[in-house]
């Protein structure tokens, strides 16, 4: 039984599965986008998105942590320079899974695996890594500045005397 058991085995043995999820990695970082079966671009994900996250912190530290995982100096040189560069201002998400369709030889479900911020076509225009990352916790903000500005912005409509009521946004007469 595999009860709670998240990770995808493929039916492979543990050295055998790391290994593949290496060469699979360094592919990708090199070629940029790569044609494997779903269920392995599934796993890739998983196993490349971690590593592209430590990337954006270029140390030493980071880069030994990489190269235990990778084991290739010119993909490891290609993650922390170009790769890096371009997701910094990415909060996660760093791949992208697209579906082919069936192999012909086996009927097995292919998947085009690639890393979001090289391709062209897909989503808005390339982000430079100056731009802050866009914030995605919601606590009201923005819906207490809109009450905050319809109270500044409306004036008294309902009052006797027209010509006394000033508009809030005029400084008061110094006399």
């Amino acid at each position: 039984m595999r009860h709670g058991d998240k990770v995808n085995n493929l039916s492979r043995t543990a050295s055998h599965r790391r290994a593949l999820l290496s060469n699979l990695a360094i592919q990708l970082i090199t070629y940029k986008r790569i044609t494997t079966t779903l269920a392995k671009a599934k796993a890739l994900r998983i196993y490349v998105e971690p590593l592209i996250t430590k990337a954006k912190e270029n140390t030493t530290h980071q880069r030994r942590i990489v190269f235990s995982h990778l084991q290739d100096k010119d993909a490891i040189t290609e993650l922390f320079s170009t790769v890096a560069e371009k997701v910094a201002g990415r909060p996660g998400g760093y791949t992208r899974i697209i579906k082919l369709g069936m192999r012909a030889g086996d009927n097995a479900e292919l998947a085009l695996i690639e890393l979001v911020d090289f391709n062209e076509i897909y989503g808005k225009a390339v982000q430079t890594a100056t731009e802050p990352a866009k914030k995605t916790r919601r606590s009201g903000g923005s819906r207490k500045k809109a009450v905050v500005d319809e109270a500044v912005t409306i004036a008294p409509a309902t009052s006797a005397d027209s010509t006394t009521s000033a508009p809030i946004s005029q400084e008061p007469k110094a006399e």
